[in-house]
């Protein structure tokens, strides 16, 4: 009996590009040997009851076709299923962070397909998080916000650079917080305006953020960002941007498998770009609990 592949595709991702390219997606998997048939999301939460369904139909495979969105969707729709189909990624969003992390970001997508069509997969760590999971990144601080406060037609539009300008209006009414993260038996406690829990290097189209990141290492990457004032975030951002940033007295970096952060006062909860609840929450990496389609 053949493979079965379902891809699930986002319309308007990618300056709404996707569309036009599901039938090559779809004649690409089915020369691969998989019986595949497309699925059009419509609003959320779409991608992630589509690959459930897909989970307990069994399919072999799952493509994720889109932005950050879309496989954060497909990866809280397989994650706590007793059959978790392979995971493919067609990259098209505005910042594909995950895909960046894996080379596949700016590939043509013939090159996208083949690294599908191949067939080689591997191990990919997930995060778990207030009941949810993710693939990516994990933030909290009102800087992170700007990832869901920024309009899709202003991403649309203007890109990654949607996402600086929104990030500088939104300086000014920051707030830090003080936060106890606890972790290996450690706890820290600071006033913080973000920190990032990562499984990646990429996190907002920065490829040097987090640079001993790796997808399937089992461990988190930590970094947290003390309180700072608007010429000491210019002077951090201009350091991200060339990987110096690890240097900045205000940063602190440290690898952990579970960690626990707690604030005082309401801070929101940001996973790979979606909103994921409130503080307080436990963080735990899944070491390789998803097969994906890789490089």
């Amino acid at each position: 009996m053949r493979k079965r592949a379902r891809v699930i595709y986002n319309p308007t991702s990618g300056r709404e590009q996707m569309e036009r390219q599901v039938p090559y997606i779809l004649d690409r998997m089915e020369q691969a040997g998989y019986e595949t048939s497309a699925f059009m999301t419509r609003g959320g939460g779409d991608a992630r009851a589509e690959a459930r369904r897909a989970s307990e139909d069994r399919f072999e495979a799952v493509i994720a076709a889109g932005g950050d969105g879309t496989i954060f969707e497909v990866i809280n729709g397989i994650a706590e299923q007793e059959w978790r189909p392979k995971v493919g990624l067609i990259p098209a969003g505005t910042t594909n962070d995950f895909a960046r992390a894996l080379g596949l970001q700016g590939k043509e997508m013939k090159t996208v397909c083949d690294v599908v069509a191949r067939g080689r997969t591997q191990g990919i760590d997930i995060g778990k998080a207030n009941g949810s999971y993710f693939i990516n990144i994990a933030a909290g601080g009102k800087l992170t916000e700007l990832t869901y406060d920024t309009p899709k037609g202003l991403k649309t539009a203007l890109g990654q650079a949607a996402y600086f300008i929104k990030g500088f209006e939104k300086f000014w009414s920051l707030q830090p917080q003080m936060t106890t993260v606890k972790y290996d038996g450690k706890v820290l406690e600071e006033e913080i305006t973000m920190f990032l829990v990562s499984n990646t290097n990429s996190v907002g189209g920065f490829e040097k953020l987090l640079p001993q990141a790796e997808y399937n290492d089992g461990y988190f990457d930590v970094l947290i960002v003390q309180k700072m004032t608007m010429f000491e975030f210019s002077q951090l951002l201009r350091q991200a941007v060339r990987g110096k940033h690890l240097e900045n007295p205000k940063i602190k970096y440290f690898k952990a498998k579970q960690l626990h952060i707690e604030a005082r006062g309401d801070m929101q909860l940001n996973l790979d770009g979606e909103y994921g609840g409130h503080l307080p929450t436990s963080f735990e990496n899944l070491h390789q609990h998803i097969e994906l389609f890789c490089p």
